[in-house]
């Protein structure tokens, strides 16, 4: 059955198949450079690997160069329909959160209305992709609120840039219990939509937290996954075991007083050595396509780790009859963790391919992304 894209271009559901394609953004070997590329992108490190403690990157920072911005790129997105207020709240721990709140203008206040947390790609903030879809979700007339996962962007949490994956799956039942005080929200009309990271997020969420009526996913990266086994499990038992074993070490360094080491992330710079992986993160995370001031995508070392011990499609399965919906890109370097959590999910469930479209085009390319098909999901599942 096929789908449509917001820009009007097909997308195919997905088929049986879990093989990355041959042609577009990125080509990948059992074990290539591509594939240590990509678990860099999301917080992995093998031996030996560590970045010097960073500091924040700005896209107003002089030169800073203008990234890809074809297919309508448009991660600074914001719309005169709609309203932004900032938000902060606490979490079960007592932390603070904060998000930004986006309710439509032409929002009748005397009535309920549905409502969704958004969480951004891991290693980002708020501004960064989820902004956007919380703008774009408003104009279709639902109250959203993006935020900040603790230890990252504007949100509470020491360490900066520390790995919690139980804390953040609590960031956005905390931001449920937000919206449902809200007078013009419904409380049995809110959903969850996870950008990379934050898919996997809410999903470890809403399989405890039935108040989350609908989840959807779009380039969902599977942390847990990712960490220990990469990309079609090309990393071995020997390259975790040592990347544990280096957290470990730097734990003991840093409780007798060392300095905090940070890993994986986006690279900062790029030379003949980068991946295409690296580039495409590059192009987001360190141009005035997608740069913010407050991150620097890259995770305490010793803290990543906790993602070895994350299964967020252990009991997918319990969600249902809430449906789910994943979104990905056919040339997206991710995908098999969309096509594994649909392969695990209950009924109902749903995954859309979207034509042309690799793992970073859908944080930001508008002409790809499809707002359609999510706006209309959200609509039959919220009401």
């Amino acid at each position: 059955m096929d789908k449509k894209s917001g820009s009007g271009k097909q997308a195919t559901a997905a088929t049986e198949s879990d093989s990355l394609p041959r042609r577009g953004l990125i080509k990948l070997t059992a074990a290539g450079a591509a594939t240590v590329g990509v678990l860099a992108a999301t917080g992995w490190s093998g031996a030996g690997q560590a970045v010097a403690s960073p500091a924040p990157t700005t896209r107003k920072k002089p030169g800073l160069p203008p990234g890809d911005t074809s297919n309508g790129a448009d991660n600074w997105y914001t719309s005169d329909k709609v309203t932004v207020q900032k938000v902060s709240f606490k979490n079960q721990y007592q932390m603070t959160v904060v998000g930004n709140l986006f309710i439509p203008k032409s929002l009748k206040r005397g009535t309920k209305n549905p409502a969704m947390v958004v969480g951004h790609p891991m290693g980002a903030v708020k501004e960064q992709s989820a902004n956007l879809y919380a703008t774009k979700l408003a104009e279709q007339g639902f109250v959203t609120m993006s935020l900040d996962v603790s230890f990252w962007g504007e949100s509470a949490g020491r360490p900066r840039n520390a790995v919690a994956p139980d804390i953040y799956a609590e960031d956005f039942s905390a931001g449920v219990d937000f919206l449902r005080t809200k007078r013009f929200v419904d409380k049995e009309r809110i959903g969850a939509l996870g950008i990379c990271g934050s898919g996997s997020f809410v999903i470890s969420a809403a399989k405890i937290d039935p108040r989350i009526k609908a989840v959807a996913t779009v380039s969902m990266y599977d942390m847990g996954a990712a960490n220990r086994n990469g990309l079609n499990h090309a990393v071995t038992l020997e390259q975790r075991k040592a990347t544990i074993e280096r957290a470990a070490l730097q734990r003991d360094a840093e409780f007798a007083g060392g300095k905090i080491e940070y890993t994986g992330g986006t690279p900062d710079v790029l030379d003949e050595n980068s991946t295409d992986i690296d580039r495409e993160f590059f192009d987001f995370y360190r141009t005035a396509r997608g740069s913010h001031p407050n991150t620097t995508t890259h995770p305490t070392l010793t803290s990543n780790s906790k993602f070895m011990n994350f299964y967020p499609f252990n009991d997918i399965e319990t969600i249902s009859p809430r449906p789910m919906l994943f979104i990905t890109g056919d040339q997206a370097h991710s995908r098999e963790f969309s096509h594994e959590a649909h392969r695990l999910a209950a009924e109902p469930k749903e995954l859309v391919t979207v034509d042309g479209a690799g793992h970073v085009d859908l944080y930001d390319r508008v002409n790809l992304i499809p707002f359609d098909k999510l706006t209309s999901f959200f609509r039959d599942n919220l009401k």
